[in-house]
């Protein structure tokens, strides 16, 4: 196979595609006439989604959350990605694994909203935050702000940056139920002063699925000289959003999450003029310090995930954005509604719809996450996690698209009889 022929195969492989392709359109024609709020509602239509997908029957799955395991199309994609690249051998990686990668990294540029100059393809979030931090030039005194309810990992390298260079972190506490945005920015603005070089936020937090008024924050803090990373691991795909709308300066994501990519893929966002102010992690081949490439020298990775990114974002673009951002915030709303105001059960999401969408989190009075996490699995068969500290204590639970009203059925009720007891 020649150069031209394997990246017209490794792309996005449209023959093989067409199927999912087929049956999306067939149900576009036979529901098009339905609003959006009809079709999120509609199990009909989400049940042919749910073919899509090969799901365990030992327990239903409410911990899509961690990672949304790929629809069988790009499962089937990433496999054969694997096959032809391991035949392929050095012969590829030498030839046009790094246009296959600049290709599927442009595509996820346009998929954001933002320059192809701008984003790299990382392994996960986690890795494309910490790339920031560690690109820093910190020195004692300079301070950080973040919130408790922030990602652990992320936490942890901003902590190994202040034992290293003496650099000072601010940890303030979200509320589970703001009031208001302007409470929001305020907290945020009462930690930051002259020494203040970087603010961390979410844009969804993982642990309540609260979702942060992203822009507003930022224009807050760049009116005080303050640059903003943004931790989206969980609302790349999953919520509709375009990069450059938000104003921040960094931003991270796993693709392996609401993107249902296969594990071992990640993004991350750097405003133009803030790359060449950073360092590299790694030491590569790249001179140019404007250029972001600069950052993403990893030496040999899987070359194999980079081509079914390409896949995962055919399917999901062909079943809508803002078609599956309505279908998980009606599955949140479907279950956490029936229970809001249920005696003993706490709910740890903001009541606003526009605060949320399909993640939330739900706690029993007088019983340990822990406790809660191993009831609904043991008794109800309901897989989820257990969330106990960053003033949450409850189950994170996350459908995904192909989650039936009557699975959810099953929690509420289950909800209803832990509660009463």
């Amino acid at each position: 196979m020649n150069k031209r022929t394997f990246l017209k195969a490794g792309s996005s492989a449209l023959i093989a595609y067409q199927p999912i392709v087929e049956m999306l359109q067939r149900l576009d024609t036979i529901y098009g006439s339905s609003s959006e709020k009809e079709l999120s509602e509609n199990e009909d239509y989400w049940a042919e989604i749910r073919k899509g997908y090969k799901l365990k029957t030992d327990y239903i799955n409410l911990e899509n959350g961690y990672y949304c395991f790929a629809p069988e199309t790009t499962l089937n994609h990433f496999i054969d990605h694997v096959r032809e690249v391991n035949y392929q051998g050095s012969y590829y990686m030498r030839t046009v694994q790094w246009e296959n990668k600049d290709k599927a990294a442009q595509r996820l540029a346009d998929l954001m909203g933002c320059g192809h100059d701008e984003l790299i393809i990382t392994r996960n979030t986690t890795e494309s935050l910490d790339i920031i931090i560690n690109g820093y030039v910190w020195k004692p005194g300079d301070e950080a702000v973040m919130a408790e309810q922030d990602y652990g990992s992320i936490i942890g390298q901003f902590k190994l940056m202040a034992d290293r260079y003496g650099m000072v972190n601010k940890i303030i506490s979200l509320p589970n139920h703001p009031a208001s945005d302007e409470e929001l920015v305020d907290l945020y603005a009462s930690a930051i002063n002259e020494k203040t070089r970087l603010l961390m936020i979410c844009h969804m937090v993982n642990i309540t699925g609260q979702i942060l008024p992203v822009r507003k924050i930022c224009d807050m803090a760049h009116s005080k000289g303050v640059d903003v990373m943004v931790d989206g691991a969980h609302a790349v795909a999953h919520i509709n959003f375009d990069i450059k709308e938000l104003h921040c300066d960094y931003y991270g994501a796993s693709l392996h999450k609401w993107l249902s990519t296969p594990l071992g893929a990640g993004l991350l966002y750097v405003k133009k003029e803030k790359v060449k102010d950073l360092w590299p992690t790694f030491a590569g081949w790249n001179d140019n310090h404007e250029d972001i490439k600069k950052l993403n020298h990893t030496g040999t990775h899987p070359v194999h995930t980079d081509l079914s990114i390409n896949n995962a974002i055919d399917y999901y673009l062909a079943m809508g954005r803002d078609k599956k951002e309505s279908r998980l915030r009606f599955l949140q709303r479907y279950w956490s509604d029936q229970v809001r105001e249920l005696k003993g059960v706490v709910l740890n999401t903001p009541k606003d719809v526009f605060r949320s969408c399909g993640i939330a989190n739900v706690g029993i009075i007088n019983m340990k996450p822990a406790d809660m996490a191993n009831t609904l699995m043991k008794k109800y068969g309901i897989w989820t996690v257990a969330i106990d500290g960053q003033g949450v204590q409850g189950c994170r639970i996350t459908p995904n698209v192909y989650t039936s009203t009557k699975e959810l059925d099953i929690f509420v009720q289950a909800l209803k009889e832990m509660s009463a007891s």
